[in-house]
């Protein structure tokens, strides 16, 4: 349990961050005007939305594109993963609140953003997760 809230937190960091550094196209509107607690609970709701997309959809597009990563030597994982976080943006506006993405070329970049910052954020943290 306490391996699932540090990488929930991890994921929110850096998504966060990633709104931070990606602010023209990827941004997070909280459920709430105003308060920092309503926006700090839209990044975890968001955080967990896209970790639930990730580990349900993603793997099973990994699985079936599995060629295609080979031919193109990985650079696939870029498309799926913006069409992830645009996924998570759709879902999100459904609900009336939490990831904005602006198109295509703002879903690549805020995805590559987003990896690269949940990688260093997890390494930097392995102490509390534990190894794997």
């Amino acid at each position: 349990m306490t391996r699932f809230l540090v990488r929930l937190l991890i994921n929110a960091v850096a998504l966060w961050l990633t709104t931070i550094i990606v602010s023209e196209g990827v941004r997070v509107v909280p459920f709430a005007p105003g308060g920092t607690l309503e926006l700090v609970l839209t990044y975890l709701l968001v955080a967990l939305l896209f970790g639930v997309v990730n580990g349900l959809i993603g793997n099973f597009i990994r699985i079936v594109a599995f060629p295609l990563y080979i031919i193109t030597l990985g650079l696939i994982s870029l498309v799926v993963n913006a069409l992830l976080l645009m996924l998570v943006a759709w879902l999100t506006s459904l609900l009336g609140f939490g990831l904005q993405v602006d198109g295509f070329g703002w879903g690549v970049l805020g995805a590559l953003v987003l990896a690269l910052l949940s990688w260093l954020i997890g390494i930097l943290l392995r102490p509390l997760i534990g190894r794997r």
